[in-house]
């Protein structure tokens, strides 16, 4: 189990901060370029990118949370964390932490 388990951290890790980032990309630069400059051209490509990584984070966060015996609660509460910005590089450093600390025992 600690092998599977390892890998689900690996591939949340991953995705957490590949969600985190296209999250600060569509906030930051595809919504002020749609608004601002009147560019629709980052936002097409970017806001779609986004919502299938998002999709590949929740499955990764559910594989985590299943090998870890997470409660529901905090499989859903670790899964809104790719929605809010900033939020989904806190939760990794978290989740890593906790995931670590179970294998160690």
């Amino acid at each position: 189990m600690d092998d599977k388990q390892r890998a689900a951290l690996t591939r949340y890790r991953v995705m957490a901060y590949v969600v985190g980032v296209m999250l600060l990309l569509l906030l930051l630069v595809a919504m002020p370029l749609k608004y601002i400059a009147d560019s629709e051209a980052v936002i097409s490509v970017v806001g779609p990118l986004h919502g299938f990584l998002y999709a590949v984070y929740l499955l990764a966060t559910l594989s985590l949370g299943t090998k870890s015996l997470w409660t529901f609660r905090r499989t859903v509460a670790v899964m809104i964390g790719g929605t809010i910005p900033f939020l989904s590089f806190y939760l990794e450093r978290r989740v890593t932490r906790d995931v670590n600390a179970q294998l160690a025992v």
